[in-house]
This record gives C-alpha cells, structure tokens and sequence, in this order.
C-alpha cells in the first residue's frame, strides 16, 4: 500500500483477524481492531500504540456495529477500508443441524457482515471514498459435504457483495469478496467451529468420521495466514482492487473446475432451457 489508511478489522482478537491487524500495523496503518471482548484483542495485538484502536464489536449487533463505526471516526477521522473478517463455522449434515444453528450460521456470517457495512458505508459515501473486503470462502463457490450451513451463508455474503459493488460504486467505494482455501487460521478450533452432536442412526457414522478427519486437519492447513494478510493489504493498496480474490492455489484450482462445471451444466440445459419464452403468435411490427 502506498500511503497510511484507516483499516477497520472485524474479529481482530484470534486467527487471520489478528493477522491482519498485526500486519497493518507492522505497514504503518491506522488500525480500528474490534473483537467482542476488546481487552483480549488489545492484548494479543501487543497493547495500547497511537495507530491502533480497539474497540468491542460483536457482529450480530447493529447497535455494537453503529457505536464501533463512530468509535472510528471519532478517533481516526474516518475510514479508508472495512475488513470484514469475523465468522464461525458450524459444521454437520443437514438434517443433524438444527433450524436454531442455522439461523445462528446465516446471522454470523451474512448478517453479521451486513451489519458492520451498513454502519460503516455512510462514512464512506461522505468521503466519496472506501473499500469494502469481505472474507468468503471456497465454499461460498463450491459446495461441499458437511458443510451446508456454512456454504448456505458464504454463497449468500457471494451474492450480497457481488451485487453490492453496483450499489456503491458511484460514491468512489471499492468491494472485494474473498474466497480463500484451506489457511491455518483458527476456524477449526473449538470456539469457532461448532461441530454437531450424531443424532440420526443413518447419519452417524459418516458424522464420527467426517468430524474426526476435519480436526486433524486443524494445524496442518498448507495455508499461511500471515501471508494471506500481507496479500490482503495489497488488494486494499489497489487503484482498482481485485472484484473476487480467490485466494490459495487449492481454492483457485477448485473455482477453476466449479467454472468448467458451470458452463458444462449451462450447455447441457441449453436444448431444453432455450426455448422457455411465450410463443408470438404476431410477428413484431406487424
């Protein structure tokens, strides 16, 4: 990045949220680090420094987002980039996941970055300026066993920020939605990730198995999220930031054989799907 900016980070206080805000600061940027327990976060951020505040945020809570937003302008003046980075993941088969947890999972990760943005895009229109980055997932492209809820609500933040862009851009406000693969974050993590409990015989022992194997990859991921934040700051130092920033080679092989399977699946629906208009009994112009 080519000059100081004020970087809003949500989930400041553990994995790639901390990474950002380190990295940030190590840049020489102005931090607003938010988490929902402030104290921690300042502590794991190394404690108080004059280009860093922290403040609480609790992501679900428009209210927490509206008071983190003015907390921000009141102490830096204003607002360059929102990273929305805080999310959770809760994993399990469909019918194992209660309609309670998914509305929790659709709340976190779509609502709860939909809150934040709302709260912040007003200072940025008075600018005529800001850059909006909301973390996705590969799984906001792919979808994938296990993983319905967190999918359902990633595809959903794919679809808000895909359409968000056209909303604001005329007010000089970036967006960029984020799909990384597999980081050594700590979305795995007890905490984080919310693993379900086997409640249907037919289910079970895929669900023993399947949770079994998703913790031992805790740890192993190929990723570095360090490296993730660094290539993140560079999106935001952009003239003209990346739209979509798929990032890791496993995801950006993966949304490369989702692509191929796209168009395949649009091409097989062709001799049936083209031709789904009204018949014009009348010739145009006639």
């Amino acid at each position: 990045m080519n000059s100081s900016k004020v970087i809003f980070v949500t989930g400041a206080g553990r994995g790639l949220g901390t990474d950002i805000a380190r990295e940030a600061l190590a840049a020489g940027h102005q931090v607003v680090a938010t988490g929902r327990r402030p104290e921690e976060v300042e502590q794991t951020l190394g404690g108080p420094r004059d280009n860093l505040l922290v403040t609480k945020l609790d992501i679900t809570s428009p209210d927490d987002a509206e008071t983190a937003a003015h907390a921000a302008v009141d102490h830096f003046g204003r607002i360059d980039v929102l990273i929305n980075n805080a999310g959770n993941f809760f994993a399990g088969y469909f019918e194992e996941i209660t309609p309670e947890q998914m509305r929790q999972q659709i709340d976190t990760n779509l609502f709860g970055p939909m809150n934040v943005t709302r709260a912040v895009l007003p200072v940025m229109r008075k600018q005529r300026a800001g850059h909006v980055i909301t973390l996705s997932s590969s799984a906001g492209l792919i979808g994938q066993e296990f993983c319905v809820a967190y999918a359902a609500s990633k595809f959903g933040v794919e679809g808000w920020m895909e359409s968000l862009r056209y909303d604001v851009e005329p007010y000089g406000i970036h967006t960029t939605v984020v799909e990384p693969g597999f980081f050594r974050t700590e979305l795995l993590v007890d905490g984080s990730t919310i693993w379900p409990e086997p409640t249907i015989d037919d289910y079970a022992e895929r669900t023993t198995a399947t949770i079994a194997a998703w913790k031992s990859m805790n740890g192993r991921q190929t990723g570095d999220p360090a490296k993730l934040a660094r290539a993140l700051l560079t999106v935001a130092g952009q003239d003209k930031p990346l739209l979509r920033f798929v990032a890791g080679a496993d995801a950006i092989e993966g949304v490369r054989a989702k692509a191929g399977e796209l168009l395949a699946q649009a091409e097989a629906s062709r001799e049936l799907g083209d031709d789904l208009g009204y018949d014009d009994t009348v010739p145009a112009g006639s």
